[in-house]
């Protein structure tokens, strides 16, 4: 739930959410601006689409969606956060991006039947002949440590043992616009720090790399809060949620790299710590004297006493 709440809050900046659909989408062309992004009324799928409100069925809304200009023509774009593979996701995405449509649908039929001089059929269906909706688009971006080994599109999804291959090719198929944040190959297409976020977390699961490219990127050194929070609460930093404060900088921003730094330092301290502990407990049980033991190992007063303390347990 954290982590979802932060991801959406992330991406109220429009500027953010046109740099993934420009780096995602576009191939790294910058072909909208924060300025092309306008709010989208959230459709309840279940509910709206099929009547289900209040029958027991589960009820979905996307996870961020943006009505998008392209110059005078319009799209639709959702991001759907996905930190563990659905194995359903495919028809999830086409259930939603149906409700867009759908709701689409809905708003034209009301105007069209306001015109003058429609033909029969185009009153009776609320289409006229020139009627368009919108284009929809959703995105999946997903973070999860081991690749996506889920369907990536409808076909995927379906059994169409037995079924002649004529068809089978009158099955319509339905793809799924998968974002596998850990593998991305090339993040420079990002412009914003939505780079810095995803590069992230591609290294999250190893400390060494991951300090290498805090110290390498000076984005990093002072972060956007909500930047921080998103990749702290996604990659599971418990211990630098808990610092956010310390290393907060007078404009509001954090400073990640130091953080980052002092936080490995302590873990390879207590590292040595636990190192020189176990040494001197296998010298007590040898029944080596407490002066031997504290001049070989170096160890405090406190700690041998802590260990003798914790063998008679």
């Amino acid at each position: 739930m954290e982590k979802d709440v932060s991801w959406k809050e992330y991406f109220r900046d429009d500027e953010r959410y046109a740099d993934v659909i420009n780096g995602i989408g576009c191939g790294g062309l910058q072909l909208v601006a924060g300025e092309d992004m306008q709010e989208a009324e959230q459709q309840t799928i279940l509910g709206r689409m099929f009547g289900l409100a209040g029958r027991g069925k589960r009820l979905r809304t996307r996870d961020v969606v943006r009505k998008v200009a392209f110059g005078v023509s319009f799209a639709i774009v959702g991001l759907e956060n996905q930190e563990m593979v659905d194995y359903g996701m495919p028809l999830r995405c086409l259930e939603q991006d149906v409700g867009d449509y759908e709701k689409q649908a809905q708003k034209l039929r009301k105007k069209v039947r306001k015109q003058k001089g429609l033909g029969t059929e185009e009153y009776l269906y609320g289409f006229a002949k020139g009627s368009r909706l919108y284009p929809v688009v959703t995105f999946v971006l997903y973070g999860g440590r081991e690749p996506w080994d889920g369907p990536k599109s409808l076909h995927e999804m379906l059994d169409m043992e037995g079924l002649p291959e004529k068809m089978r090719a009158l099955v319509v198929d339905y793809p799924m616009h998968l974002v596998d944040i850990r593998r991305l190959e090339n993040t420079n297409v990002f412009k914003t720090d939505v780079k810095q976020v995803f590069d992230f977390i591609r290294c999250s699961g190893d400390k060494q790399k991951l300090l290498e490219l805090v110290q390498s990127d000076g984005h990093f050194k002072q972060m956007e809060e909500d930047a921080y929070e998103v990749v702290t609460n996604y990659v599971r930093a418990e211990e630098l949620i808990q610092v956010k404060e310390e290393y907060s900088r007078e404009d509001g921003r954090i400073d990640m790299c130091q953080a980052l730094k002092e936080l490995l330092a302590d873990e390879r301290m207590e590292g040595r710590e636990e190192g020189r502990k176990s040494i001197v407990i296998k010298m007590v049980q040898k029944g080596k004297s407490d002066e031997e033991i504290m001049e070989l190992t170096e160890c405090s007063a406190q700690m041998l006493w802590e260990v003798k303390e914790g063998l008679k347990k």
